[in-house]
Order: C-alpha cells, then structure tokens, then sequence
C-alpha cells in the first residue's frame, strides 16, 4: 500500500449553503414581499369598517324617508321646529331643505350620540311621475364626513283614501 497521494485525483468537496452575497439578496427581496403584502394587508384593515357604515348610512336614509313617506300629501301650516326636531312637520313639503351635518337627531330633536360624524339631507319637489300629475320626488342623502355618502329616492303622491 502506498501513502502517496502523487497519483490520487484532487477531490475538493463544495460545501453546501448561502455565500454572503446571496443571502443579502435573499433579504432585500423577502423585505419587498414583505412590504407590498403589508401595505396590501393595510388597505384592506383601513376599509373592513365599510360595511357597516354603509349599513349605518343605509338605515338613517331609509328611516327618514319612511318618516317623510308617512306623513300627508296636502300642505298645512305648522309651527317652525326647533334645532334639529322634525316634530312639528305635519306633511310631507315640510322636510323638504331639512338638513343636519355631523349628527342625527331622533324627530324630538334629541341628538342621537352614537350616530355623531353623520348626517343627513332631504329635498323634496314636486314632479309629474309617469302620467301622475302630482307627485313628489323625496331625494335622502345620508353622510358621513365627507368620504362616505348614501342616496335614496323615493316618490310619493296624492292618492285619496
């Protein structure tokens, strides 16, 4: 037996891993993932809240416009409300112009807290509705701030009991 390595073929073994060059690489791109999925993520966090405010705009329109739908057609004469209060309308003209910006007042005028940073506006005119000669055309918007907003219309017109 020989100890000679004269004749033996060099074997050098790579060893296996990262080289340092690859591995900064390796960060730069895992922080860009990183960072666009997170922003991703963020937007959609800032806008889950959505729905529910859309509910909430939803609900306030539609209860104003049943309140205004379910008062008389014929003008009368009334008292001016107080503040927010609708309690004194007694038709359906009446609402037309009212207004509130950053609360929601129950008909009483009673600030409603928990609806604070919405509000409401209601214009009523009269138009002629498909061969109705006398009719109202309710238009609701429903606020919140000055990003979030929700609008009904609905018509209501003279029927005789």
């Amino acid at each position: 037996m020989c100890n000679s390595r004269a004749g033996a073929p060099d074997i050098r073994r790579r060893q296996g891993g990262f080289t340092l060059v690859e591995m900064i690489l390796a960060i730069v791109v895992i922080g860009i993932g990183l960072a666009g999925l997170l922003m991703a993520l963020g937007t959609t966090v800032k806008r889950s809240a959505d729905p529910i405010v859309t509910k909430q705009l939803l609900a306030i329109a539609e209860e104003m416009i049943e309140e205004i739908e379910l008062k008389p057609y014929k003008a009368e004469a009334n008292a001016p409300p107080l503040a927010c209060a609708r309690d004194t309308y007694n038709d359906v003209l009446d609402y037309n112009g009212y207004a509130t910006s950053g609360k929601i007042c129950s008909i009483d005028g009673t600030q409603v807290s928990s609806l604070n940073g919405y509000g409401v506006e209601v214009a009523v005119t009269s138009q002629a509705l498909a061969g109705v000669p006398a009719a109202y055309k309710i238009v609701v918007k429903a606020r919140r701030g000055t990003a979030d907003e929700l609008t009904l219309v609905s018509w209501r017109t003279g029927y005789q009991p």
